[in-house]
């Protein structure tokens, strides 16, 4: 791929070489949506999977498991693109490896199309048309792991170029994040690709990123799930995540580039730390700001709360082929599902 300046501070090229993973496939797809009245489908060129229909096994569990801790933090782990002897300084594999790991705590921030509640929260938002099994957090364009997600996309004459800029909507880099529902004494890793929204979301430089993120939307099933598509704004939907944010935080976003050394001078006036925002179109913030969104390929529940009967299921999505590849797999929707030894 083509190389990035993806350090703020050292400006180092970027290659990835043969051995980065390349088993999660971008995600393009046929997006239907039906009702009783009407069809619509959006289509992409590179489209050969349906959207899901139901909701995914797993879902409701993990929901319910959320909903009981105390923070609802998870851990992060992406690949970290090194160059020539970063490589072998920091890797204590082959330098041709190309990628160290990386991991850092973030804040689960619900599922894409399904804003939590908030009451603090009054901004216009999106009619309950979609909904969605793919977990989201929030993050800063300036920050190593927005780099990471992009860099570490996978490019192919089959997929097309995903990736994209840091300064706008991107991704399909590999991630994984992994959940401790202290509560229920369940482990909940979720792997798949993520992907970056950003100011340009309705632009036609987006249009993978949509893409990607219509292939596994569906019809809101509990509530009334009225309205036509054409209604919802992805970038409404931006704006409400950020507006979900306490003021403080939000002026996180307008803080010096996270990684710099303090003793750097702040490079504009702008740049403030410790200061609330409470517009929610402040352009410096927003600049900044990006919601990002795993697709799911694959889910691990791990139930150790009996220390006499541990209990392991694996989830693999299959989409419209229906079809299982490990013994004693089910197809539930979807997935196939498959319980293994923890």
């Amino acid at each position: 791929m083509a190389a990035r300046l993806f350090s703020l501070s050292r400006h180092l090229p970027l290659s990835l070489t043969s051995s980065t993973p390349t088993h999660i496939p971008a995600q393009t797809a046929i997006f239907s949506v039906a009702n009783t009245s009407k069809m619509t489908t959006l289509r992409t060129n590179n489209s050969h999977q349906e959207p899901p229909c139901t909701p995914a096994p797993w879902r409701e569990t993990f929901l319910t498991h959320i909903g009981d801790m105390k923070s609802p933090t998870f851990v992060l782990a992406t690949l970290h693109p090194v160059a020539g002897s970063d490589a072998a300084a920091t890797n204590p594999t082959p330098s041709s490896l190309g990628v160290v790991p990386r991991a850092r705590t973030c804040i689960y921030r619900g599922l894409w199309a399904c804003l939590p509640p908030n009451k603090h929260n009054d901004c216009p938002k999106n009619p309950g048309i979609f909904e969605s099994d793919l977990p989201v957090f929030t993050t800063d364009a300036r920050m190593e792991k927005a780099a990471e997600i992009l860099d570490t996309a996978p490019q192919s004459p089959e997929h097309g170029s995903t990736g994209g800029s840091v300064k706008g909507s991107g991704g399909g880099g590999p991630v994984e994040a992994c959940f401790w529902a202290e509560e229920h004494g369940t482990q909940w890793r979720i792997r798949g690709t993520a992907w970056l929204i950003g100011p340009d979301i309705d632009g036609d430089q987006a249009k993978g990123v949509r893409d990607a993120l219509l292939s596994r939307m569906r019809r809101e099933q509990k509530g009334t799930g009225e309205g036509d598509e054409k209604d919802w704004s992805w970038s409404k939907e931006l704006t409400a995540h950020f507006a979900n944010l306490s003021p403080m935080m939000r002026g996180s976003f307008r803080q010096p580039p996270p990684g710099t050394p303090r003793a750097y001078p702040k490079e504009e006036e702008v740049q403030t730390v410790g200061q609330p925002v409470d517009d929610l179109n402040d352009p410096v913030a927003r600049e900044n700001f990006r919601v990002v969104v795993i697709i799911p390929t694959e889910v691990d529940q791990c139930d150790l709360s009996d220390p006499k009967n541990p209990r392991r299921w694996m989830y693999y999505w299959r989409g419209a082929s229906y079809k299982t590849t490990h013994p004693g797999g089910e197809v539930v929707g979807e997935w196939e599902k498959v319980e293994t030894w923890p």
